[in-house]
């Protein structure tokens, strides 16, 4: 797998962050001077919010869905940030695409963090009905990783209706170099890179557990940070020179909108337009998924947080405990199995060792996300057949899935 344990470490950090800012912002304000009351609010207290309702920050007036659809709809871009593994916050996207394609029929585009840039040619090919759907779940699982049920009637709803997505995030190239190289060695290998806004540096440092006045060594980390916002923003604002007439809805982690000084100003900087941010909102966790809430350093920002707040529960989907119990790795044929676990599912089917798993009921393996993220679409006791090479011999074994403790 082409995942480091940096990468994966900075993925799960902002994939939390957002989360964090939701939770700050039931919570008093710093008397900072000059500092935004409530992170960001600065009229209500977000946990004063009903559930589902919707609150225009700037104002303090809460609105309706078509009263925020009517005020948006004027914007070229229009950013909804999320907590990746919230229902809730997938759900109030997909009503916000909904909403915008029912007015604006066939000129709604969606651009998603989910995907890279490099993927483009692949989610052309899916827009134009040619990518199979176990391809193209396999298309999130290599970009992104698990997770695909979330999106999926994200997805359903785009193919239904025709609506282009656009893949945002930066290459694993362009990553890698970063990482090896650093910005200074071939800055034309990157995006244009503004260093400079020190109230998101100050706020990202806050976050990765410094601050930037004594941060050296979280220049690499940051400078990640800053690769992935400045490559979606390039190419929001290659979509907005090249499509005059259509309007793009962002889907990214809160943390990339939220404030604006993440991916809206770094477009906005290569291409003066009218933008909005709709920040899902979370002001408490269920006390069974306390343990998600990261302990960081409050940093205030005198920015307004967005345009509107729309206060979810939080919902992640049933945990499932269907596993395999082997530790496997990426083979150009399929998926090979490193080890086995004692008394797993595997071992009950007879799986050993160096086998490569090939085919999932009858589907190819594309890689161990793409194997991870279907075992997620069975249930305890359901009865799986995979196809395996021992060997020079190709054999089909029958693994019944029960609940196991890892």
């Amino acid at each position: 797998m082409n995942r480091t344990p940096e990468h994966l470490a900075i993925k799960i950090v902002f994939g939390t962050l957002f989360l964090i800012w939701l939770l700050s912002a039931a919570q008093k304000g710093s008397a900072e001077e000059y500092a935004v009351p409530n992170s960001g609010s600065p009229y209500i207290n977000l946990k004063e919010l009903g559930m589902d309702q919707i609150l225009h920050i700037p104002t303090g007036i809460q609105v309706t869905k078509d009263q925020m659809i009517e005020i948006v709809q004027g914007s070229r871009v229009i950013y909804i940030g999320e907590t990746h593994d919230n229902v809730e916050a997938h759900r109030a996207q997909l009503e916000v695409i909904k909403r915008l394609a029912e007015k604006f029929p066939g000129k709604i585009t969606v651009g998603m963090e989910m995907f890279r840039q490099s993927a483009q040619p692949a989610l052309d090919r899916w827009h134009q009905g040619k990518v199979a759907p176990g391809e193209f779940k396999a298309l999130f699982n290599k970009n992104w990783g698990p997770g695909f049920k979330l999106y999926q009637p994200i997805f359903d709803f785009l193919k239904e209706n025709s609506i282009p997505l656009v893949g945002l995030k930066s290459s694993r190239e362009t990553e890698a170099l970063l990482r090896k190289e650093g910005l200074a060695v071939h800055p034309e290998s990157f995006p244009e890179m503004d260093e400079t806004d020190l109230l998101h540096k100050t706020f990202s440092m806050s976050l990765f557990g410094g601050h930037a006045d004594h941060a050296e060594a979280l220049t690499k980390p940051y400078q990640m940070l800053l690769l992935w916002e400045e490559a979606m923003a390039h190419k929001v604002a290659d979509f907005l020179k090249n499509n005059a007439d259509r309007k793009l809805v962002v889907l990214a982690g809160g943390f990339h909108v939220q404030y604006g000084f993440g991916i809206p100003k770094r477009a906005f900087r290569r291409v003066p337009h009218a933008y909005s941010i709709i920040l899902p909102t979370v002001t408490e966790l269920p006390a069974e998924l306390k343990d998600r809430e990261m302990q960081v350093e409050h940093v205030s920002i005198p920015l307004y947080a967005g345009d509107f707040a729309w206060r979810l529960d939080y919902k992640v989907l049933p945990e499932n405990k269907v596993r395999l119990g082997v530790q496997l790795k990426d083979k150009e044929s399929g998926v090979s199995v490193l080890r086995v676990d004692e008394n797993s599912n595997a071992e009950k089917a007879g799986i050993l060792p160096g086998d490569v798993l090939l085919a999932l009921g009858g589907k190819k393996i594309e890689g161990v996300d793409d194997l991870v993220a279907r075992l997620q679409t069975f249930k305890t006791g359901d009865s799986i057949t995979l196809r395996l090479l021992r060997g020079m011999e190709a054999m089909d074994v029958e693994v019944l899935l029960q609940e196991v403790t890892p």
